[in-house]
């Protein structure tokens, strides 16, 4: 459920209450300080917080503030610009259900720009208001004013909990969260495969170094998700982290999916008759749920048009950049050999609609730098098998054959050309499971109508590492770095678990962007100057 909700129109001032329904009289009598509970209440009564809060899409003047209780309970949200909250405002938010798997969000706005705001999020028996959780704390930075001079810096990384390797607390959890977090970044793009709903998660696995790899598993990710409980189990198994629950409750974030959301290399297309793992053998059964429960867990903003849950999206964070998060999944055709001599339905990757929103958006952006955030690399191929004739199937856009644009390639050059005048474009990515960065060079591509860029791809966090993979040709890429483990599969034991980090300086406008590992050790680091300024 989600209330959105104006600074305006706090409850200490107004006395109307916001929300998606009311509470006693008695509630709204009851102060903003404290963390402990109204009355004495046993901790069976009490209302839990088991995944934390978080904080999503924030701009200039509003934010997403997620939380996720245990049982029926109000939401209530208080917000100051002091961490004293001498001066809070407080909010009654939606009552949290088994319908959203008792998940809620409220939509602040009227935020101050370039602001840190303190945050503090609790849940409240709604039939007796004198029982309440505890109080989960954290803060935030809206985005710079138009007039801002701030710098930014935002992290990227992907594919978490998959192949096997979920949380190991003696191995200190997902700790690349930490290894972000004390970087202390503006805001964090979860690039795509968020949970692993096709990978069983099991007690123990043997690592490639003879050790055990010791796994905290639950009954909902010990195998394939079919129902939604079990993809709602993905993603709330994640969050039992403390390492993802404590960067969260500091670092703002923007979600996007990709295949495994639902499960491995899905489109409409997709033939499950063959895997015995699953009873559930509808595509568009398992697409419906993996995508409400990834739409109920990420701290998104929700669209009240035409597609109010699509995933791609602007986010714009001041005069310095604007970020077009893009959806590589929803739209595409069917994975195939990916040679179509024209664009129809069977060679869509992003789809007409969402290559004109992105062509018009960036050609209208003001920002210094235009971030496109893909949960595919362009120029990486990536097979998915063979058809029955022994001709290579390709899950994403490069299809193998170094000549001019074919198939999904169409789609990729008619949008390369259209943005050819717009300077200061970079792409990131992950999906691979190593780290690596392009330069993608017309003079040394078959197709040459567009402008040179870069591509850096990071990730996994938490899964296997694999790669590196071959390049295709058509649009001139160059690997200038890449890393990946001498030992396919290898896990997380082994260090090849990447995020990446993009600087953007307000007085020169250059972009630094850096890769780091796990433990956050500086892998590579490429300044560019920003054109036209």
């Amino acid at each position: 459920m989600t209330s959105s909700i104006s600074r305006r129109r706090f409850l200490s001032q107004s006395g109307m209450l916001v929300g998606s329904s009311a509470i006693g009289t008695s509630l709204l009598l009851q102060g903003c300080g404290g963390s402990g509970p109204a009355v004495v209440a046993s901790e069976n009564e009490r209302p839990k917080l088991p995944s934390g809060i978080q904080f999503g899409d924030v701009s200039d003047n509003s934010a997403i503030i997620w939380g996720r209780s245990d049982r029926k309970a109000q939401m209530i949200v208080e917000y100051d610009t002091s961490d004293r909250f001498g001066n809070a405002s407080r909010i009654v938010g939606p009552i949290a259900s088994d319908a959203t798997d008792f998940t809620t969000r409220v939509d602040l706005s009227g935020l101050p720009a370039g602001q840190t705001m303190f945050v503090r999020v609790r849940y409240v028996d709604p039939d007796n208001a004198k029982i309440e959780s505890e109080t989960v704390s954290g803060q935030f930075r809206t985005t710079p004013a138009a007039s801002g001079t701030r710098s930014v810096r935002f992290h990227w990384s992907g594919d978490q909990c998959g192949q096997g390797w979920g949380i190991n607390t003696d191995f200190g959890g997902m700790k690349i969260y930490e290894a972000m977090r004390v970087r202390d970044p503006d805001f964090f793009i979860h690039n795509g495969d968020t949970v692993y709903a096709d990978g069983p998660i099991q007690a123990e696995v043997k690592a490639e170094n003879g050790q055990l790899w010791r796994n905290i598993v639950t009954e909902e990710v010990s195998k394939v998700a079919e129902t939604l409980k079990e993809f709602r189990g993905r993603h709330s198994y994640n969050m039992m982290d403390a390492n993802f629950r404590k960067f969260a409750a500091q670092v703002p974030q923007i979600w996007q999916w990709d295949d495994h959301e639902v499960t491995n290399n899905y489109s409409d297309a997709k033939n499950l008759p063959a895997d015995t793992r699953y009873t559930e053998k509808s595509i568009a059964t398992l697409t419906e749920r993996g995508r409400r429960a990834f739409l109920e867990y990420a701290p998104m903003r929700y669209y009240k048009q035409g597609e109010p849950r699509r995933i791609y999206r602007t986010i714009s964070h001041g005069p310095l950049l604007d970020v077009f998060v893009v959806d590589m999944r929803t739209y595409r055709g069917p994975n195939s050999t990916n040679l179509q001599t024209v664009e129809d339905a069977t060679s869509a990757f992003l789809g007409s609609a969402q290559i004109d929103w992105l062509i018009a958006g960036l050609k209208a952006s003001t920002a210094t730098w235009k971030v496109i955030s893909a949960d595919m690399p362009i120029g990486l191929n990536v097979g998915d098998g063979k058809d029955a004739q022994g001709n290579a199937l390709w899950e994403a856009l490069a299809n193998g054959n170094d000549g001019v644009p074919l198939g999904r390639e169409l789609e990729m050059a008619r949008l390369l050309s259209a943005i050819k005048s717009v300077p200061n474009v970079v792409w990131i990515t992950t999906d691979v499971h190593y780290c690596a960065a392009h330069y993608y060079d017309p003079a040394k591509a078959k197709y040459t109508n567009f402008s040179p860029f870069w591509e850096f791809v990071a990730g996994p966090m938490n899964a296997g590492s694999f790669g590196p993979g071959t390049l295709d040709m058509t649009f001139g890429p160059t690997v200038v770095f890449s890393k990946a483990p001498p030992i396919q599969a290898s896990s997380p034991f082994a260090g090849y678990q990447f995020f990446g980090e993009a600087n953007i300086d307000p007085q020169t406008k250059a972009m630094t962007v850096e890769l780091f590992n796990l433990d956050g050790v500086s892998q590579f680091r490429q300044t560019i100057p920003a054109a036209g300024v």
